[in-house]
């Protein structure tokens, strides 16, 4: 191994995901890569990511910044503010809590609870479920090292269920990054050679929710929240089937712990 092989980290992949390298350290990770079908792989997954993330924020990031934050009342503002600082501080608290740059700055946070699980599933079905030559890091044939390595890195146990009742069979599992965290997506196929996601997330509420129909982009989903964790099912079926499949996963979830 080069000495370059050997300093090259997982800092400098994500920094040439971002293309924050210089010209030659980037040409110097390019032939690491090369060198490395495993980390070339890992780069490709970053990449996706980067830009289902990208899509996702395009909405946000096309609309025209709020009058309020316009640069020239700013200055008024802080001019205002030497003149009379009582009343000034009382407006700009009035504004940013009834409306205005108030508004678009809550707006811009991401969505908690069953709208972050939405979104996260709808990202995750994007980029994996859909590919179809790589979508599952670990087959259905390695369940056991699936279960083990999945479950600790969410810290709980987490396992695939068996959808074989409802015509789906698993192709298997990876480990996906989200705003708040790992999680984890199952992949299914039926025979028909359509795909289905399981995905399982850690959530900080304790409590559990109903499930609930989401949208999730081109398909329909179902998600609920239950003991500590977030559940989706995504996949090109009609409602109806998806709320059967949402109980399914939801009681052999329970049955594992």
């Amino acid at each position: 191994m080069s000495e370059t092989e050997r300093v090259i980290s997982e800092d400098d992949l994500h920094a040439y995901v971002d293309g924050r390298l210089s010209s030659t350290r980037a040409h110097e990770v390019e032939l690491y890569l090369q060198a490395y079908p495993d980390a070339a792989a890992r780069v490709a997954d970053y990449q996706a990511q980067r830009e289902a993330l990208r899509a996702a924020f395009a909405p946000r990031l096309a609309e025209p910044l709020p009058s309020a934050l316009n640069l020239g009342r700013l200055i008024e503002a802080r001019l205002a503010r030497r003149r009379a600082p009582w009343r000034v501080a009382a407006g700009v608290v009035l504004a940013f809590g009834l409306g205005g740059a108030g508004g678009w700055i809550l707006g811009a946070l991401p969505p908690r609870g069953i709208p972050a699980l939405a979104r996260e599933a709808a990202m995750s079905y994007a980029v994996y479920v859909a590919d179809p030559h790589r979508p599952v890091e670990l087959r259905a044939t390695q369940r056991g090292v699936m279960i083990r390595w999945l479950s600790r890195r969410l810290d709980r146990t987490v396992a695939p269920p068996d959808l074989s009742a409802f015509g789906y069979r698993l192709l298997g599992g990876r480990l996906v990054a989200t705003e708040r965290g790992a999680a984890a997506l199952f992949v299914y196929e039926s025979n028909h050679a359509t795909r289905l996601a399981v995905f399982v997330r850690p959530m900080a509420a304790r409590d559990s929710t109903r499930i609930k129909l989401i949208d999730v982009g081109e398909h329909d989903g179902c998600a609920w929240i239950d003991r500590g964790a977030g559940y989706t099912v995504v996949g090109a079926e009609p409602y109806d089937r998806l709320l059967g499949l949402s109980r399914q996963v939801r009681k052999q979830a329970r049955a594992t712990g």
